[in-house]
């Protein structure tokens, strides 16, 4: 990401950012809601046109060569409920088939597998809990083996348990595939766990930038959710939290 700026009329959302997320790295986005996280967010999903600056993904302009960047990522988020008529597996086989997944049929065997969907095949994905329509977004997300991978808030409404083990399938998928991630979160435990390094929005701007485990001590901050706390209350002044 180059220089991404987005403005709706007079309220600019993101103000010139730049930032890479390298291949195996799990990176953390953070912010409080209206730094402008879902706008950079569906900006690299092609969901929103740049106001000005450059996404590639890799090595692949957006703007330029969209279907064939987009075929290299994919996306899991609460918000973006799977289709509810359709079972499990025949939202794993459309999404397969989209994406042009080889050994789709083995492919959907794994995954229902990894994410112990595999008794809920035949049913219909519009009434599974809200932690298995979780796991089914994860297991979608996972199908291209994608080369960028966006998660906005991956584990909610699920167990911790559950949660765990999850963190561990993304976080080898990541070093296996070589996958870079892109992580967005409220849960700073969570962040602070699986993340190798996260940026600070606040205004559609990146404020801090670096390890979530070293950062608070940087700024003289307890843990990492009072630096997001105070990051959120705009008492981060010259690199210094007050």
């Amino acid at each position: 990401m180059r220089n991404l700026r987005k403005a709706y009329r007079d309220m600019v959302a993101v103000d010139g950012i730049s930032f890479a997320v390298p291949p195996g790295e799990i990176v953390g986005l953070l912010g409080p809601n209206g730094a402008g996280k879902t706008t950079t967010v569906n900006m690299i999903l092609g969901v929103l046109e740049p106001g000005e600056g450059a996404i590639t993904i890799d090595g692949i302009d957006l703007l330029k060569r969209r279907s064939a960047a987009l075929s290299c990522t994919n996306f899991a988020a609460v918000y973006a409920a799977l289709p509810g008529n359709l079972t499990v597996e025949q939202n794993l086989r459309v999404f397969g088939m989209l994406y042009s997944v080889p050994s789709l049929s083995d492919r959907i065997d794994a995954l229902v597998e990894q994410f112990d969907l595999k008794r809920f095949r035949g049913t219909r994905s519009g009434v599974l809990s809200s932690g298995e329509q979780t796991r089914l977004s994860l297991a979608k997300a996972l199908l291209n083996r994608p080369k960028l991978l966006l998660l906005d808030e991956p584990t909610a409404s699920i167990d911790p348990a559950i949660a765990r083990t999850i963190r561990a399938t993304i976080r080898s998928f990541a070093q296996e595939n070589q996958s870079a991630v892109l992580w967005t979160s409220h849960n700073m435990y969570e962040v602070e766990e699986v993340c190798h390094r996260v940026f600070f929005l606040s205004h559609g701007r990146i404020l801090l930038e670096g390890d979530p485990r070293l950062l608070p001590r940087e700024h003289g901050a307890a843990n990492l959710e009072d630096l997001f706390v105070q990051v959120a209350n705009e008492q981060l002044h010259d690199g210094i939290v007050r």
